[in-house]
């Protein structure tokens, strides 16, 4: 599986331990920064990533913030992403089987290594179930691009005022 990663300055010090560990469970990686902890800003991370996955050049994207919530938020203002913020791993797994999640999230001031560890495997390993779950994943998406009309028509309202 291909897999975007990123983060902000204070998920910096976990995101150098989850891409080895990405790559050791087989997985190709890329880092999309920052790769250092100077101050930066999590929507620009949250966006490459979320960018990189619903172009389809990667199969998943991880994002780590100090809380997660931050920059999941961000991730899930790009069309096409549904990003879970997860501090354990039975939701992680659920986002996967029922809301067929494409990016994850979660925060280096909350969860530690080992913890991070399985809530990625989690994750990486649960399938999306389908069926019931389906009709719900499509409802969200046509919220979305309502969403995207609404944004449209009121932008071509300003033009034409």
């Amino acid at each position: 599986m291909k897999i975007a990663i990123a983060g902000d300055h204070v998920g910096t010090i976990l995101k150098k331990d989850i891409v080895p560990f990405l790559e050791s469970l087989g997985h190709k990686v890329k880092d999309f920064g920052p790769f250092s902890e100077e101050r930066t800003h999590y929507p620009i991370y949250a966006q490459k990533v979320a960018n990189a996955v619903v172009s389809g050049e990667f199969d998943k994207g991880i994002v780590i913030c100090g809380t997660g919530v931050g920059i999941s938020i961000a991730a899930n203002k790009v069309k096409g992403i549904r990003c879970v913020c997860c501090s354990e791993p039975y939701s992680a797994k659920l986002s996967r089987e029922h809301n067929d999640t494409n990016m994850l999230a979660f925060g280096s001031r909350v969860v530690g290594l080992e913890l991070a560890k399985m809530i990625v495997t989690e994750w990486l390993n649960a399938e999306f179930e389908g069926g019931r779950h389906s009709t719900r994943v499509e409802m969200i998406s046509e919220i979305e691009e309502n969403n995207q009309d609404l944004e449209q028509d009121l932008h071509n309202a300003k033009i034409n005022c």
